[in-house]
């Protein structure tokens, strides 16, 4: 279901966009490659004199990180297609290099604030990493939902609709259900 139309005449500024795929490779892990692009709607004078036209990247990064089947970072790497500073910006592109070793469900938000908060990263290849956890989930959903060995479903308490005591664990993943506390006091 789409937004209510605008109460108003409105006109377009600034769009955001962050697109991320997921590949699984022969080695058995997978890569998640980020991507964020910037563009104004309107020309707007830069350094020199010169004008940013409208639709043209202000912000263009790439992000690609690989993980092992338990969420580990193998690797990581960025690129910058478009950056208002140019060199100044792309600068910092090694530095996401320190993603390695963090795991995508363990902490992953707080660590990289730690590592690359402020001054010691990059705004926009930051905010792409924000994404990852749960387009990792994603990309495994598929492949974990029938898990042989008997375990709770790794989603399970991930989010509201999957709290495991709610109506879609009671109904479609009944072994982990778990009554509420005043469901087991009524009963």
């Amino acid at each position: 279901m789409p937004l209510t139309a605008p109460a108003c005449n409105r006109q377009p500024l600034h769009t955001r966009s962050i697109r991320v795929q997921t590949y699984v490779r022969d080695d058995g892990q997978f890569d998640l490659e980020a991507e964020l692009i910037d563009t104004k709607a309107y020309d707007f004078p830069i350094r020199g004199g010169q004008v940013h036209p409208a639709g043209a990247p202000v912000h263009h990064m790439h992000l690609r990180v690989t993980i092992d089947a338990q969420f580990n970072i193998t690797d990581a790497q960025v690129a910058y297609d478009a950056a208002p500073y140019g060199e100044f910006c792309s600068a910092i592109a090694p530095e996401y290099g320190q993603l390695v070793g963090l795991n995508l469900l363990n902490q992953f938000r707080k660590h990289v604030r730690e590592r690359f908060g402020r001054t010691a990263g990059c705004t926009h290849v930051t905010e792409l990493t924000n994404v990852l956890p749960t387009v990792a989930i994603q990309t495994m959903a598929g492949r974990r939902r029938q898990d042989p060995d008997g375990q709770r479903p790794f989603q399970l308490d991930g989010c509201h609709a999957l709290r495991v005591d709610g109506p879609v664990v009671r109904q479609y993943y009944v072994p982990w259900y778990e009554p509420a506390q005043a469901e087991q006091h009524e009963g």
